[in-house]
């Protein structure tokens, strides 16, 4: 219990100190792994009936946090890098359906994928952020 705690206590301490950029990084990483879970429920045996509870509930928790992603995007800022990534998390989310709806492992794997490079992607420009950011830190240091 007190692992637990500890857990979860890390995990708030972690969102709430968290940039902006982190937090899209943290939300591609929950997407990710609720899409890991319920492919694991497409695994289970056609008998075991708490395969569908497990595909259900991880897809739709998956779709709820690309919806969160979309409903942040700034139109106004982001132009044309807005839009189109508006239509990507559409295409995510309907096929995440598909996947939930026909019970078919193919468009959730198809997801897993792209969703993965686009979050590599941003991972990679929050560290080149951070590396670039870094020298003048230390520059400013030395006034």
């Amino acid at each position: 219990m007190v692992a637990n705690d500890c857990a979860r206590a890390y995990r708030a301490n972690s969102i709430l100190t968290a940039s902006p950029g982190q937090l899209v990084l943290m939300l591609y990483d929950a997407a990710l792994n609720s899409m890991a879970a319920a492919r694991q429920g497409f695994d289970r045996p056609a008998r075991d009936l708490r395969r569908f509870d497990v595909i259900n509930r991880n897809t739709a928790k998956a779709r709820r946090i690309i919806s969160q992603l979309q409903s942040t995007l700034n139109f106004d800022v982001g132009g044309d890098f807005a839009q189109t990534m508006h239509r990507l998390y559409e295409y995510y989310n309907r096929r995440l359906l598909e996947a939930n709806v026909r019970k078919d492992v193919q468009p959730l794997i198809e997801v897993e994928r792209l969703l993965g490079e686009v979050r590599d992607a941003w991972a990679t420009m929050l560290r080149q952020q951070t590396s670039a950011e870094a020298p003048a830190l230390d520059a400013s240091r030395l006034q």
